[in-house]
């Protein structure tokens, strides 16, 4: 094994993200690779390939801390597995126990003949009232950010736990799936046997994944919080149970108005985005990776009244304006929309600096001075906090979480680290 000399290598972006990471440039890092020159995420230059590339350049020599390195173009004193400026406090954060039963990955369907329109869905309805009992809103990451109310576009059919047997009592959303589902669940390999892993093709009235642990969570909820998990706004918005919530929203079981405010604040979305992963360059929300992870401040009656706030004006301004939430994000980070030119962008955004400011105050950290501007941040610019600020929040909230991860017996511990088995020889090996 050599011990001097550089490596360079380049992969898809994800090399710095989530497991890919982890069992990646963690390892190596642990191995004693010092990481000297870093690019995190660029579009591939060629026409032909609709990409996003990372390059790493490192040695296994000794690298003095006097040293600097470079990051995207830009000298730092280190770099992180995660390819940007490291800051003072090292390792990955841990899913903390307190989290736990609160976020989860929407139903995830697998046939896309359970799907209707809505016009379908109500005549169906209308010829037998019974099968409004397995007719649901259908709520998908993009209706969720583009319609103004976050309503659904389209329903769907949902027998959950029903057999068979019970199934087949509601006529039209029976037959539909024997016609549009069961063919599909039900293909074989040349070989004869099931193309889809078992249960999925005997049960194939049923979804792919019902997420019963969701369901019974928000059982007595009139309303949860809500978030696309592909998204660049990075934003949880209210919406009402009673529908069904794709695998492309990530659903909290809460209807508080202060955790609403801790989600919507930059300190969770710099979070998210720093330890989600990420598909070409928007921020993918995984609940294992960012919220179980995420240290919560202790809630008062001021996180409160500003979640409120936030929900209530920002309804209000989405519906008489016809926007989304994506388009209406789009709006407050474009600095060229400035506030002079529209009172509502300028609302939002002063509505988030007040937000901000009262979660910093929730965790104590008060001297944190935000700065909000428009600042550059994984190649997206943003109205959120200073690069300064951002560093320094980002440290506090990984000190934080390897503080209340340490106090917890090892028993309820349930670190991020992915161990690579012994037989498997390393890159340095």
């Amino acid at each position: 094994m050599q011990t001097n000399g550089t490596l360079g290598l380049i992969a898809t972006n994800t090399v710095a993200q989530g497991d890919t990471r982890e069992v990646g440039l963690d390892a190596m890092v642990t191995a004693g690779f010092t990481i000297t020159r870093a690019i995190q995420s660029r579009s591939w230059p060629a026409s032909t390939a609709n990409l996003e590339y990372a390059a790493v350049w490192g040695t296994l020599d000794a690298v003095a801390d006097g040293v600097q390195r470079v990051c995207d173009e830009t000298k730092v004193r280190r770099v992180s597995t995660l390819l940007e400026p490291a800051g003072r406090i090292e390792g990955n954060p841990v899913r903390l126990a307190e989290n736990g039963g609160v976020a989860f990955q929407g139903c995830i369907v697998l046939g896309m003949g359970f799907v209707l329109d809505v016009a379908e869905a109500q005549e169906w309805i209308a010829a037998d009232p019974r099968n409004a009992e397995v007719l649901f809103p259908y709520l998908n990451g993009e209706d969720l950010n583009s319609r103004p109310d976050a309503s659904a576009s389209r329903w769907v059919i949902d027998f959950n736990d029903r057999s068979e047997k019970e199934a087949s009592t509601y006529a039209l959303p029976y037959h539909r799936l024997i016609e549009a589902v069961k063919p599909e669940r039900q293909r074989l390999k040349p070989d004869g046997s099931f193309v889809l892993r078992r249960p999925l093709p005997e049960r194939w009235w049923q979804y792919g994944e019902k997420r019963p642990a969701m369901r019974k969570a928000i059982a007595l909820l009139p309303e949860v919080l809500v978030i696309a998990r592909v998204s660049k706004t990075v934003m949880p918005i209210r919406v009402p149970t009673g529908q069904i919530m794709s695998e492309m929203c990530v659903v909290f079981a809460t209807d508080d108005y202060g955790i609403q405010a801790v989600l919507s604040s930059s300190l969770h979305q710099l979070w998210a985005i720093t330890y989600g992963s990420g598909m070409r360059n928007d921020p993918r929300y995984a609940p294992s990776d960012v919220f179980e992870t995420f240290p919560r401040p202790e809630l008062n009656e001021q996180l409160e009244r500003t979640g409120r706030i936030l929900d209530k004006e920002r309804r209000e301004i989405m519906l008489r304006r016809g926007l989304g939430l994506t388009k209406l994000y789009n709006l407050v980070n474009d600095p060229t929309h400035t506030d002079s030119i529209d009172s509502d962008v300028s609302r939002i955004r002063a509505i988030h600096i007040e937000l901000d400011q009262c979660v910093l105050d929730a965790y104590g950290w008060a001297d944190v001075v935000p700065s909000h501007g428009f600042y550059s941040f994984r190649r997206m610019k943003r109205w959120t906090v200073s690069p300064v600020a951002r560093v320094e929040i980002l440290d506090r909230l990984l000190e934080e979480n390897h503080r209340r991860a340490a106090n917890l017996p090892q028993t309820e511990r349930s670190p991020r680290h992915l161990e690579v088995p012994s037989e498997h020889a390393t890159l340095f090996d």
